[in-house]
């Protein structure tokens, strides 16, 4: 059952910028630390950026700090992820979910799936050329 839907993926060229969104029809992204995950085939999904419940919390993690920027709006419950100087490492299905220990973990920050949270919704591609 489909929980998050991200869009806003598309082809840029290195040193391109995207901006995704993130929006869901069960959850409140107010209410809980949301984060934006991606995934390259072969490899394990990995968390990206994440911000707490109240906005005020924000972590990236270092392979994005100062490239990437993840923002939201509570009134129209909808997760942003600013991506700027994309490199073609970047290349990966991102994914919206609720975060686990954003702020306080660090680079460990995780996901939390299951129950109210559901599963991995739909992710949007990011392809990045050099």
């Amino acid at each position: 059952q489909v929980q998050t839907v991200a869009s806003g993926g598309g082809t840029v060229q290195a040193g391109g910028s995207l901006r995704l969104s993130c929006t869901s029809s069960r959850l409140s992204f107010g209410e809980y630390d949301m984060g934006w995950f991606r995934q390259v085939p072969g490899k394990e999904r990995e968390g990206v950026s994440c911000i707490t419940g109240n906005g005020i919390t924000i972590y990236h993690k270092n392979f994005v700090k100062g490239r990437f920027a993840i923002s939201k709006d509570n009134a129209k419950n909808t997760l942003y992820l600013q991506m700027n100087n994309l490199k073609p490492e970047d290349t990966a299905m991102y994914y919206c979910a609720v975060a686990n220990g954003c702020g306080t973990l660090g680079e460990s920050f995780g996901v939390i799936l299951g129950g109210t949270f559901g599963n991995w919704g739909q992710g949007t591609q990011v392809t990045v050329s050099s």
